[in-house]
């Protein structure tokens, strides 16, 4: 491609998921319905969290902050996305593009380390019951959530700061539903090779790091699982790490399929397919996974909604 079809850019088209409008309008319905589940799924489980009291526990304070991550993400795509399919244009000015990027890539990359965060939570509760309330002080869960968003921050900085030195770009067309790093860097006329490296050694890093603090406490949640004598302690240490594992699987296959594999073995559809995946249905996904094989989710649930109910009797 010659320089001189290289500019510096204004703003992007995003191209989307279908060009063809009935299947556009279907997918707008459909993904508008999946968003209010989602938005009511994850205010509704934060605010479920604070105003139940039996839920006031390191575990639940964690759930609430994963919660409010995947409502986050989730509103940064969802809404420019239905706003572009529904009308009649689809384009997204240059610095909205880089701060969707940023804010998005912050909540990916927190909700990443707060699911190891809540591995290691689940790990201090199993192996160590008599001194958990201890050991997950409120000073310590705090500075635990704190350090994943900063994390999420840094790391999206570094992003933010090496795609600011692109000088130029060929097309302002980017083939994607949101504006992503890689899709961003393909049209980028100067060597970005460097962009391209630090893209998946960041990932890399991050998935090998959080993985090796979940395998480790889930080995030794499953060694103390397996010394217990009584099957209904078995069965409960199972069932409470069983909601976490299934977050934990869903979300980091579809990042790791996304980002920590070689440009070139890359498809444009693929990454699409997976994009829509870890961007709109999980953050459906985990409250309803959490909420559903959860007793106490569903026991404060219940008494919330009984009291609202008596209540309204009682004013009525």
């Amino acid at each position: 491609m010659g320089e001189e079809n290289c500019t510096t850019m204004t703003e992007f088209i995003l191209l989307g998921l279908s060009d063809v409008p009935e299947l556009r309008v279907f997918l707008s319905l459909l993904f508008l319905l999946i968003y209010g589940v989602t938005v009511l799924g994850n205010l509704g489980m934060t605010a479920l969290i604070q105003v139940s009291s039996r839920l006031h526990t390191p575990m639940y304070f964690f759930l609430s902050h994963l919660s409010f991550v995947d409502f986050c993400y989730s509103t940064v795509i969802v809404p420019k996305m239905l706003s572009n399919m529904l009308g009649k244009e689809n384009t997204i000015s240059f610095l909205g593009c880089l701060v969707q990027f940023y804010l998005f890539c912050t909540c990916v990359v927190t909700e990443v380390f707060l699911l190891a965060v809540m591995a290691y939570d689940r790990f201090v509760a199993i192996c160590n019951p008599l001194l958990y309330m201890v050991t997950m002080s409120r000073t310590l869960c705090v500075e635990l959530v704190s350090g994943c968003y900063l994390c999420g921050a840094v790391c999206s900085l570094i992003h933010l700061c090496l795609a600011l030195e692109i000088p130029s770009y060929r097309s302002n067309v980017i083939n994607h539903f949101f504006c992503d790093l890689p899709p961003l860097l393909s049209l980028a006329c100067s060597d970005v090779s460097v962009n391209e490296l630090v893209v998946f050694i960041v990932a890399t890093s991050i998935e090998i790091i959080t993985f090796v603090i979940v395998l480790t406490s889930y080995l030794l949640i499953l060694i103390t699982i397996l010394r217990m004598s009584s099957a209904a302690g078995r069965h409960k240490a199972f069932s409470t790490c069983a909601s976490h594992l299934t977050a934990i699987v869903v979300f980091k296959g579809t990042v790791l399929f996304t980002y920590c594999r070689p440009s070139s073995g890359s498809s444009t559809d693929t990454d699409k397919v997976a994009s829509v995946f870890y961007t709109i249905v999980i953050p459906m996904l985990n409250p309803l996974i959490y909420s559903l094989r959860n007793r106490d989710v569903k026991e404060a649930l219940r008494k919330v909604l009984g009291s609202k109910l008596l209540s309204e009797k009682l004013f009525s």
